[in-house]
């Protein structure tokens, strides 16, 4: 299947995508809006790139009654078909469309591209619902049921529409990550093409196209999430805009489909209990044993990285560094720094600072930290050296720009080893920030290629954990 930018990266993208939307399952975030009037219901296209942080949630929704409809969906199911795509248009109960796929879509790490085009008024029963992820058709579906020849659907009427959840019901399949360059075309059923190309240079590699010229429709929209004051803004020229609900300017992101940022990793193996939110950049935990720990997404053996970690309750013991391997052969269990113990650093080449001030590797002990602390990690593969700080002063005198001297380091790193950035939050909980963080930066800094926005100043040469930077420098 073609890819988006996940963990493989093009540096010149062509036409860049600035912000995205960042949807919170559990703080029930939403956007809606009802048509003042009914347009084309037989004609229309819907397309959306998306990086998921769970593994269910709805992309769009209209209607007004969930058993019965009308109710038009796309979304991606939970449970027993956890990770597959549905479309479903139900009218008096019946489902009129009906479509799963029985390919599943759970990748927690990169960039998507949906397109679902409809034309109801199409001879063919399979050519009027149509279904494209990352630029290719569907083709293969569990259930496939397709409406009447010129049948009106729900989606276009005068009743609620909904993007993050379902409508008439917004008590359930809340969207649970990031999406960007949401539109919906009111009157053509458009091939995936208007909406992105393959890369000429990478041909895999599927990213995105201005659609600012496409022509809209009367109900049609184009969301792009760049007013984080109106993250439902519709930028299209009809003003149809979307009240955005439990959405502020913090969801407002740089993590788009042509610069992936890196998130931590929901599908790492532990025995404890661990709840990641505000698209993978929180953890929290309730039990206190060893087994809490959670690393990022994205590895690296090369260049200088810099993230910060805010601490939003220490209420055991706590503990934050860099290290490798994380999984075994067959992947059903984690290395000791993971999931044996909390302390991260006990393995040879690996790094850890305690909320104590202990640092598992041995040495002397560095400051404690605590709730609303703010650390810093700067992570120099280039020369193998590590820095930890805190709140805008580096441990241990060190210095990041220091080169092979390492002035401050904690220790000589692994070479052609993939490092991670590794938290522990044993019955506490932090937020992350790796250039796109989900709570508010009181200054703002970006790294030297204007990228991330950091409470404190990016060392010199160092860079925020993106796929540009990963293509210029990783």
């Amino acid at each position: 299947m073609p890819l988006i930018l996940g963990t493989n990266s093009i540096k010149d993208t062509g036409y860049d995508v600035d912000n995205s939307c960042r949807f919170n399952n559990d703080s029930s975030d939403n956007l809606n809006r009802t048509p003042s009037s009914a347009s084309n219901r037989r004609t229309f296209t819907f397309s959306t790139w998306f990086k998921l942080s769970g593994t269910d949630g709805s992309f769009i929704s209209a209607g007004t009654d969930i058993s019965n409809g009308p109710l038009f969906i796309i979304d991606i199911l939970s449970g027993g078909n956890e990770g597959l795509l549905r479309v479903e248009d139900t009218v008096s109960g019946d489902n009129v469309i009906g479509l799963r796929t029985t390919r599943k879509i759970r990748d927690t790490t990169g960039w998507m591209h949906l397109c679902v085009a409809i034309d109801t008024t199409q001879s063919t029963a399979s050519d009027r619902v149509k279904v494209y992820i990352n630029g290719t058709q569907e083709t293969s579906f569990g259930t496939e049921t397709y409406c009447d020849q010129n049948l009106e659907l729900s989606l276009n009427n005068t009743h609620e529409h909904r993007i993050g959840t379902r409508a008439a019901n917004t008590s359930g399949k809340f969207f649970d990550g990031y999406m960007c360059e949401t539109v919906l075309v009111d009157g053509s059923a458009l091939a995936p093409t208007s909406f992105g190309e393959f890369d000429s240079d990478s041909p895999t590699i599927w990213k995105p196209k201005d659609v600012s010229g496409l022509t809209f429709g009367t109900n049609g929209f184009y969301l792009d999430y760049k007013d984080s004051s109106a993250l439902g803004n519709d930028v299209s020229g009809n003003n149809n805009d979307f009240t955005a609900n439990n959405l502020t300017a913090v969801d407002q992101s740089t993590d788009t489909c042509t610069n992936n940022h890196s998130t931590l990793n929901n599908l790492i193996y532990s025995s404890a209990s661990k709840t990641y939110s505000e698209g993978n950049t929180a953890i929290s935990t309730s039990d206190s044993g060893n087994w809490c720990a959670t690393q990022n997404n994205i590895g690296v053996s090369s260049g200088k990285w810099y993230m910060e970690i805010n601490i939003t309750n220490k209420a055991f013991l706590f503990a934050v560094g860099v290290g490798f391997n994380p999984l075994d052969s067959n992947g059903s269990n984690v290395s000791a720094f993971i999931n044996s113990t909390y302390l991260v650093g006990e393995d040879s080449g690996t790094y850890g600072w305690r909320s104590n001030g202990a640092l598992p590797q041995g040495g002397t002990s560095l400051s404690t930290y605590t709730t609303n602390d703010i650390l810093m990690i700067a992570l120099d593969m280039d020369n193998l050296k590590v820095y930890f700080g805190k709140n805008g002063t580096w441990e241990n005198s060190g210095n990041p720009t220091s080169g092979s001297t390492g002035t401050g380091s904690m220790g000589n790193l692994t070479a052609g080893e993939d490092y991670f950035f590794i938290v522990t939050p044993r019955n506490g909980s932090a937020s992350v920030n790796f250039g796109s963080p989900a709570y508010s930066i009181s200054s703002g800094n970006a790294d030297g290629n204007g990228y991330g926005n950091f409470e404190y100043a990016v060392p010199s040469g160092y860079y925020s954990l993106n796929t540009k930077n990963l293509a210029e420098y990783g």
